[in-house]
């Protein structure tokens, strides 16, 4: 679901958005200002009802039907481009540990992991970058101004939503030529349900906080890119540096790697 509206969506979002930055991105606008609230909230109120009718049906199906060893390879299958993209940002923002790092895992990924359904990087204790395109455009100056609530898609700004377009549009999932169209689009079926599960499962982890749900996700996705981005005099809430809003890239560092580091 999510990759169908991306490629509907997100190329008219682009140019939109590339708007938007270039009359922003020299204001020094703060991670927490959302001049579009009124609609975001309308854009949140159909979102509700989409994900509990239709995004949970399907990841119910979806869990029940393929078992978790088969869950697991479909995200290490998009998890690797992931790392692919990550590895270019972080060439381009001059970040060449962490590039290296992301490169090394899609080279042994792709090659032993049977095009990176198996994640054999992860068990050598190779990290992830975790450097997106809206963090590449963060590092050139890019302001992120305005966030956006997009149904199914989820939080975002202007910013991070270029990114993301850019990643989809040049996804090596739309290099398959017209005799591999179906195998494409069962690609980009299968990351759209692997997407869905994440969210529900993030949405899940919220419970019921007897707060602004809206308010606190908002909070939340701009406090972890401010953080991610080293935009951390823009965070309007504390958040623990592991939280995962599910929306967001992972920190660059993870737990375990924290814990090795621990005296």
């Amino acid at each position: 679901m999510k990759h169908v509206i991306l490629t509907v969506f997100l190329r008219c979002f682009a140019l939109t958005a590339l708007v938007m930055l270039g009359g922003c991105a020299t204001t020094g606008t703060a991670e927490g200002d959302d001049p579009l609230e009124p609609f975001n909230r309308t854009m949140y109120a159909i979102h509700e009802p989409l994900e509990n009718y239709v995004a949970r049906p399907v990841v119910e199906v979806y869990e029940t039907i393929v078992p978790k060893v088969g869950r697991d390879i479909v995200g290490n299958f998009f998890r690797n481009i992931e790392d692919l993209f990550s590895g270019i940002s972080g060439l381009l923002q001059g970040k060449f540990d962490q590039a290296g790092d992301d490169l090394g895992r899609v080279v042994i990924n792709t090659s032993f992991g049977l095009g990176g359904l198996i994640d054999f990087a992860s068990d050598a204790n190779i990290p992830r970058g975790g450097q997106d395109f809206g963090l590449l455009l963060a590092h050139w100056g890019v302001g992120p101004r305005p966030y956006l609530f997009i149904p199914l898609l989820g939080p975002m700004t202007a910013r991070d939503g270029v990114g993301l377009a850019v990643q989809s549009y040049a996804s090596p999932i739309n290099l398959a030529d017209r005799e591999s169209v179906a195998l494409r689009n069962s690609l980009w079926g299968a990351g759209a349900v692997n997407t869905m599960d994440v969210g529900v499962r993030a949405s899940n982890a919220l419970g019921n906080l007897g707060l602004d749900r809206y308010t606190f996700i908002r909070g939340a996705y701009l406090q972890r890119r401010a953080y991610l981005s080293g935009d951390t005099k823009f965070g309007r809430i504390e958040l623990d540096e592991d939280y995962d809003d599910g929306y967001s890239t992972p920190s660059p560092e993870t737990s375990q790697d924290k814990k090795d580091a621990t005296p």
